[in-house]
């Protein structure tokens, strides 16, 4: 089983531990994992905003990037909604324009070798226990495209349930959005913290000392406005937690 990581630019540029945990995992789990050089953006901040055309060259380019591989595995929920949600709508609207069905068959090949990390463990591997021990209290915050869009539903929790040592704490309003959502959070800059604030107040209300995500982009506006607060809840994606061991450093 060929196994490629797209990283995703969040976790390349600010979390690149994320990416090394996603490889220490698949990797303990049997899997052969690549990391193709050639991948870039999978341009979901630029389509976000409106900019369809120039979402494209991303399309076509994520597309030849993965051609070889398998599976193609991200630890972002995110970015795998968008590649599954949005590729197949932007090859469509240009072959309706006229332009040929090139996008459209670039998305056909992409989408169904695509998964968020957990539904790949889930649903391809079919593991739930993945040898992670993690001795800490953690709360989990589904973020909305994996909720939403790629339907994780219960993948991450079960996965989470397993891990040795882990103690799991409900999250009050679990399935309302931490106030993110990319580009959201600089064009509503108010309504985006207030939505943080919002989130980081249930947090701190499981006495939890780990909060954790799919998806770092949420996590990292989670854990700025937990730091604002003063609160002592650490970020940790769950990448992190399954790749951990005994004996890891914590």
């Amino acid at each position: 089983m060929r196994v490629a990581l797209f990283v995703t630019c969040v976790n390349d540029t600010l979390f690149p531990r994320t990416g090394r945990a996603v490889v220490t995992l698949l990797e303990r789990l049997g899997a052969e994992v690549d990391f193709p050089p050639e991948q870039t953006c999978c341009g979901q901040p630029q389509f976000n905003t409106g900019y369809r055309h120039e979402t494209e060259p991303l399309v076509r380019r994520y597309a030849t990037a993965f051609d070889a591989y398998d599976y193609v595995v991200t630890p972002s929920g995110s970015c795998a909604a968008m590649v599954r949600d949005n590729y197949p709508r932007i090859g469509a609207k240009a072959a309706a324009e006229g332009r040929g069905r090139e996008l459209a068959e670039a998305a056909a090949r992409a989408v169904p070798k695509t998964y968020e990390l957990t539904e790949f463990l889930v649903d391809v591997l079919q593991v739930v226990d993945v040898g992670a021990y993690y001795p800490h209290t953690v709360t989990y915050h589904p973020t909305c495209h994996g909720l939403r869009m790629l339907g994780l539903g219960d993948r991450p929790r079960r996965l989470l349930e397993r891990v040795e040592g882990l103690e799991l704490r409900e999250l009050p309003g679990a399935e309302e959005c931490c106030g993110f959502g990319g580009t959201f959070a600089v064009k509503n800059a108010a309504v985006s913290a207030a939505m943080g604030a919002d989130k980081a107040h249930n947090i701190a209300s499981t006495g939890a000392e780990v909060v954790c995500t799919v998806d770092n982009s949420c996590q990292m506006h989670i854990g700025g406005t937990l730091s604002r607060l003063g609160s002592a809840v650490r970020p940790v994606h769950i990448a992190e937690i399954l790749a951990s061991t005994e004996g890891d450093p914590r």
